[in-house]
């Protein structure tokens, strides 16, 4: 083939070249604006959990103290649930600081080891509480930080679910649904509390709590059963 035949090829191929090095472009600058957005939505994730972990840091020894001086097992039960969501944020600050299926998995299986943690723990705990008659004392530090803990666990639970969800991160958002647990039984805990106070009906808590047994029951067999 002649020099200008050659030429004329290369003539040819060059729009092709030119509409590559466009989408390889746009693709880069694509990249270079969404990378910014994700170290946001990540920063956003460990803010979310370290928040979650200083709270029950914190709610332990509230809790501590107000089940002793109530004799309160409900009490006594929330303090061991603020353990488990603390070992729950611990493996996600975990996940969220690297990368890879394999580590995701793992930490879906820590979660649901957790979940089932806790639907031990409650169904334990209702029926003693309902077999013994057990009545705890009235506690209104108890209904106060039962309270305040529903409402700050109920908006981290969205923050998670929102967080989780833009990140694509399996793992935040289902450890976002333990937070949502968390505040579902401060506010049975709450209730019961309330309910023994003002009528003597010491059996509200324990069946509220086995309401959340099933809750966590169906979120074990979702992080065990089903493919991620």
């Amino acid at each position: 083939m002649s020099p200008t035949g050659q030429g004329h090829v290369a003539h040819r191929q060059s729009p092709v070249h030119s509409q590559a090095m466009r989408l390889w472009q746009t693709a880069a600058v694509t990249a270079a604006q969404n990378q910014p957005g994700r170290q946001v939505l990540l920063l956003r994730g460990f803010a979310l959990e370290y928040t979650t972990l200083g709270w029950n840091v914190a709610g332990i020894v509230v809790l501590a103290y107000a089940a002793v001086a109530a004799r309160s097992v409900a009490l006594a039960g929330f303090g061991l649930d603020s353990l488990i969501e603390i070992g729950a944020s611990a493996v996600v600050i975990w996940e969220l600081s690297g990368t890879g299926a394999d580590r995701q998995r793992r930490a879906l299986r820590m979660i649901g080891a957790a979940f089932a943690a806790l639907a031990a723990y409650l169904a334990v705990q209702s029926t003693w509480v309902l077999v013994t008659g057990y009545h705890p004392r009235h506690s209104p530090l108890g209904i106060g930080w039962t309270a305040v803990t529903a409402v700050v666990m109920f908006a981290l639970a969205y923050g998670k679910a929102r967080t989780g969800k833009a990140l694509g991160n399996p793992v935040l958002r289902t450890e976002g649904r333990v937070t949502l647990i968390d505040g579902l039984l401060a506010a049975a805990v709450m209730a019961g509390l309330i309910l023994n106070a003002a009528a003597g009906w010491w059996q509200a808590d324990p069946v509220a709590g086995y309401v959340l047994v099933g809750y966590a029951v169906v979120e074990v067999r979702g992080i065990f059963f089903t493919d991620h």
